[in-house]
């Protein structure tokens, strides 16, 4: 099926920027122009691509063909390289899956090292971050090794290092007698998000045994190290961002040299693969730096 490419940039346009008004203005049309199209396409489709609402956001499909025509962008900015060609139309977009953690340790790097492209980011747990890619809702994507996507290229990164750690004082109150099985089922543990399962899988790995204690939920990497070192919980914090609470003492590990290492990878959609290699060119260098080497 051919798609009209005005189609295409309103239903991106409506999605990234949440309003048809606000599409409007990036395209330089009418809201009404793009209310036309829109429901040109929808209309030829059988399928409604847009949830009217405040913001406005994409159904399965409508998030499906936005990608498609981000897609289209990036192979034609490939192609305008390749043939020496004046480029008009800007920069090209690609929506990229990555978790918190990984933006604030090191992939701003990568993205700062590359020209030639706007990033749309889409922040989620490293566990469910090939969702994304399965879904065909990104073109490239931070996962967990080992979760290799069917039509991507995997590149394996190296391991992320995770350090349990607390305030002192927290550390004197909640476990005056070790970190013991009995002791972790009682004290606050700190967890970004309903995805997270970092400390409960750092708990089964030094205690062997599966815990439910009681969570703050704190949906933010900087707020998460905050949040420990106001002696809110423990958790499980980037070896990166908490070297410096660790020196001064305002941070200590709560079972010293227990680390969680998680090992990550770098996938991208196959048919992109060129049109992207200077950016997986980019995070492979950042990894190199930022991460431990692979198992």
């Amino acid at each position: 099926m051919q798609f009209d490419p005005n189609h295409l940039s309103a239903l991106a346009a409506i999605l990234r920027h949440g309003s048809f008004d606000a599409a409007a203005d990036e395209l330089s049309v009418t809201p009404s122009a793009i209310s036309q199209r829109i429901k040109a396409l929808e209309d030829r489709l059988g399928v409604t691509l847009v949830h009217r609402g405040t913001p406005c956001t994409g159904t399965p499909a409508g998030l499906r063909i936005a990608q498609h025509a981000s897609s289209i962008d990036l192979l034609e900015a490939q192609l305008n390289r390749d043939l020496s060609l004046e480029q008009n139309h800007g920069a090209a977009r690609v929506r990229i899956a990555v978790p918190a953690d990984v933006l604030a340790t090191w992939f701003m790097d990568a993205m700062a090292a590359v020209d030639g492209l706007l990033f749309d980011l889409v922040i989620d747990d490293q566990d469910h971050s090939a969702e994304w890619l399965r879904r065909g809702e990104v073109s490239a994507a931070i996962t967990v090794g080992g979760q290799t996507i069917t039509g991507c290229d995997t590149f394996s990164l190296g391991q992320m290092r995770y350090l349990a750690t607390a305030s002192p004082s927290f550390a004197d109150k909640w476990f005056p007698d070790g970190v013991t099985s009995k002791a972790l089922q009682v004290a606050p543990c700190l967890t970004f998000n309903r995805k997270d399962n970092l400390q409960k899988k750092w708990v089964t790995q030094v205690t062997g045994k599966r815990l439910s204690p009681p969570t703050h939920f704190v949906p933010s990497t900087q707020g998460f190290v905050e949040a420990a070192t106001a002696g809110l919980g423990w958790g499980m914090n980037p070896e990166r961002l908490v070297q410096k609470g660790l020196s001064n003492s305002t941070l200590c590990e709560i079972i010293p040299e227990s680390p969680l290492d998680v090992a990550l990878s770098w996938q991208v959609g196959r048919i992109l693969g060129l049109a992207l290699k200077p950016l997986t060119q980019a995070v492979k260098k950042q990894a190199v730096q930022a991460l431990r080497p692979p198992a």
